[in-house]
């Protein structure tokens, strides 16, 4: 405000002095091109603080149009950001609600506007996996693929979701190839390990996987019984790989390098043990099965034992009679008496075990016995006591 006081002031003060500088005329000739323009110096000073003002004016009013503009325009360019921000928040609600056909909705209709394609779009995936919608779900995974964005960015859970919903829609090169881009991650991530056991366990990496264990050991986020699936399966299917693949030789070398620890963990041993019952290698089988009954210590193994598909079981049945001689009621020989008699086809011996078992006073048997012995009824032929005993499975 000072300064336009003092510019008014100026231009006034121009005028009064003017008078004085006429009778001195001097003059100033512009000539561009063709064209000439003549003036007196007092006219062209006059002019020049006129253009002076307008100069200050013009400038006063452009400045607060050009805010205000700027202010308009923001509001006007990132309205869409601000509605797909808000969708984005109410699809992130539904989810949370359960609500999910109502969040893939507004999920997806916000990942573009909102510019958070990346958890938008595994949230809609999810969403729709939650819907058995695979279509939809693979979908929205594929969109994923035209965001590479920096895992410090996204977090690692965004690749731990990715990765679980990939495996599951059966899309193994995708999630492999996801597996393989953060691969440096997962010496220092127990999740990312776990799903490279799994994926590789897929892929039918057994050999791989079983090197994985001893770090999967190591971990405290990841269960044991977890890792002794792993081992169960990994195990089984390398064993079965060495006999189909070479022969009965090149099974008993992959199991005599393992180390002794190795063999002495139940489920490695147990997997051993059904890969030679279904190929029919009894006396391995024997060897190793023999000295577990007669030190009848392992109360779990020998349950374990009555599932695999023996078929010669004389020497075990023998030995589990010496116990029973010794202790003619007690479940744990009866019960495996029973089974034993059943896989090696002594019906009637099967018979009259599960009948002592099952007459023990506390139920000591359990529901693996009672439909072995249902089944053996069923197939004598004598339903009644069949769905006698299906009934005590039932009521158990």
């Amino acid at each position: 405000m000072k300064r336009l006081i003092i510019i008014v002031l100026l231009f006034f003060a121009a005028i009064a002095v003017s008078p004085i500088l006429i009778g001195e005329k001097g003059y100033i000739l512009i000539a561009m091109g063709e064209y000439t323009i003549e003036s007196t110096i007092v006219t062209a000073l006059m002019m020049l603080v006129v253009l002076f003002i307008a100069l200050v004016f013009t400038l006063k009013i452009f400045k607060g149009g050009i805010s205000l503009s700027l202010t308009a325009w923001h509001k006007l360019i990132f309205a869409g950001q601000r509605k797909g921000l808000r969708r984005l928040n109410k699809g992130i609600a539904a989810y949370v609600l359960g609500d999910y056909q109502q969040a893939e909705h507004l999920l997806v209709q916000s990942a573009e506007p909102s510019k958070s394609q990346q958890i938008a779009y595994l949230l809609a995936a999810s969403a729709a996996d939650k819907q058995a919608l695979a279509t939809n779900s693979k979908h929205y995974l594929a969109q994923l693929e035209h965001y590479n964005e920096n895992v410090k960015e996204v977090g690692i859970e965004s690749i731990l979701v990715t990765l679980d919903l990939c495996i599951k829609h059966q899309e193994y090169k995708k999630a492999r190839g996801i597996l393989d881009k953060h691969h440096k991650l997962i010496g220092h991530d127990d999740r990312l390990l776990a799903q490279e056991i799994e994926l590789s366990l897929i892929e039918q990496r057994y050999g791989y996987v079983i090197e994985q264990l001893n770090k999967a050991r190591k971990s405290k986020q990841i269960n044991d019984e977890r890792i002794e699936n792993w081992e169960a399966n990994a195990f089984y299917h390398a064993f079965n790989q060495q006999i189909t693949s070479q022969d009965n030789h090149a099974l008993q070398q992959y199991w005599d390098g393992l180390g002794r620890k190795v063999k002495q963990r139940e489920r490695v041993l147990l997997s051993y043990c059904q890969v030679l019952a279904e190929h029919q290698i009894h006396q391995p089988l024997s060897k190793i099965l023999l000295p577990i009954i007669k030190k009848g210590a392992n109360t779990q193994l020998l349950k374990a034992i009555r599932k695999l598909p023996l078929t010669h079981c004389d020497e075990l049945i023998q030995a589990v009679q010496k116990h029973l001689h010794h202790d003619q009621h007690n479940a744990k020989w009866l019960s495996a008496l029973a089974h034993l008699s059943l896989a090696q086809g002594n019906f009637a011996m099967a018979e009259k075990a599960f009948n002592s078992l099952v007459h023990l006073e506390g139920q000591q048997y359990d529901d693996v016995d009672l439909q072995a012995f249902a089944k053996l009824l069923a197939d004598q032929g004598q339903l009644d006591k069949s769905i006698q005993v299906y009934q005590k499975l039932l009521l158990k």
